[in-house]
């Protein structure tokens, strides 16, 4: 039986939120004391939702439009990842010679490699020769209005599809590194006897991982796996530099058009913090669940 104790704050607890909150007052203080900074809170809601004159009804503006484009992102890089990862851990842990060599020169090197130089590597030479060449984006652009819906609302539009999918590689690849050693660690810790008794009632080494290890180092790397995919959200902001309009190239631009800078930079940062957050939430909720059971 758990014991589920109450919360409670101590002195260290009540110091520190009385520095966050000092902290935060010197901030704004100093901002508009010594920069003479006016703040104008009251210009950013219309960057998330405007009135259009013609329907009378409101749509999304460039700040909802790049979040949106940020999680579509980060889904599509952690689904990818998530599958590099599995295979390359699999074969790291319990491969051949071969196949745990390029387990580990995958891993070594995308882990020495900054994410930045990957995804620039990606978008000037891979795209330009491979997802040009599909004409992906010609195809998109003739496309009947439901593809285009389709394509817009899992992905992007024709105009930054190649750019979109070339980050989703990057990014993909770059967090497929991190996921493979947790999977790999997952399968090692998990005791041999295990294999032993499964081998001894028959099962093939095939069907002893599918259906007894594996399904155990999921469990055991559920809540690593989900710290690695908030990073990947954290991570997906490098994408600005290609030109990608998530939240961060879409603050830059609105930074650059209003000369918003504070207030741009602290609503972009509490929308990462929002998306971060909940999702941290959710794990840490799965988890105490999890634990309770177990």
């Amino acid at each position: 039986m758990v014991n589920n104790k109450a919360l409670k704050f101590t002195i260290v607890d009540i110091a520190v939120i009385i520095f966050i909150i000092a902290a935060i007052s010197l901030f704004f203080s100093r901002v508009s004391s010594v920069l003479e900074y006016n703040w104008e809170w009251d210009a950013i809601p219309p960057y998330f939702l405007y009135l259009d004159e013609v329907t009378g009804k409101f749509k999304a503006n460039i700040l909802v439009k790049g979040f949106a484009i940020t999680v579509k992102l980060s889904f599509w890089a952690t689904f990818l990842g998530f599958l590099l990862g599995t295979i390359s851990g699999i074969m790291g842990a319990k491969g051949s010679f071969e196949q745990r060599f390029i387990s580990r020169t995958y891993v070594e090197t995308i882990r020495n490699i900054p994410s930045l130089v990957l995804v620039i590597i990606f978008y000037y030479f891979v795209s330009s020769q491979f997802l040009d060449a599909l004409h992906l984006d010609s195809w998109l652009r003739s496309s009947s209005s439901t593809i285009h819906q389709i394509a817009g609302f899992l992905f992007t539009g024709p105009d930054q599809i190649n750019a979109f999918i070339s980050a989703v590689i990057a990014l993909g690849i770059y967090e497929g590194a991190y996921v493979s050693e947790i999977v790999r660690g997952g399968i090692n810790s998990i005791p041999e006897n295990q294999w032993e008794a499964s081998l001894s009632i028959g099962l093939t080494r095939q069907k002893t991982f599918l259906l007894i290890i594996l399904p155990q180092t999921l469990r055991k790397v559920a809540f690593p796996l989900a710290g690695q995919f908030i990073s990947t959200i954290k991570d997906s902001a490098i994408v600005s530099v290609i030109s990608i309009q998530e939240l961060t190239f879409q603050g830059m631009e609105l930074m650059s058009a209003t000369f918003l800078t504070f207030e741009v930079l602290i609503t972009i940062t509490g929308l990462y913090f929002i998306l971060t957050f909940s999702l941290s939430s959710s794990v840490a909720f799965f988890e105490k669940k999890y634990a309770i059971k177990q």
